[in-house]
């Protein structure tokens, strides 16, 4: 039996919301964001934008540096990779790719 290890099901949970699938964007180009940044952006809450920084960084699409009471948060290339990866290999045991459907991509 396959089975989703943990990094891809934090990784699908924190891309569940298309609210995160968005402020994810706001990380294009290596942007590096506090959580009122990222906030006035989006034009959400300042406590709704952290909640969702927080689901994103336990999914590994994160990470996170404090400066002293701030905290900046930049796109994770090597976890959104690992997770990937993870997600490709359980993928290619469950759901090989067939002759037939290779051919109709």
């Amino acid at each position: 039996m396959v089975e989703l290890g943990e990094t891809s099901r934090r990784f699908l949970k924190a891309l569940a919301s298309e609210t995160r699938q968005q402020l994810m964007l706001e990380f294009a180009g290596d942007t590096e964001l506090t959580v009122g940044q990222l906030a006035g952006r989006a034009g959400i809450a300042h406590s709704t934008a952290s909640e969702q920084l927080s689901l994103l960084r336990q999914g590994g699409l994160l990470t996170s540096r404090r400066e002293g009471k701030t905290v900046h948060y930049r796109a994770n290339p090597t976890g959104i990779t690992t997770a990937l990866a993870e997600l490709q290999a359980v993928l290619a045991v469950c759901c090989p790719p067939t002759a037939e459907s290779a051919r109709s991509e």
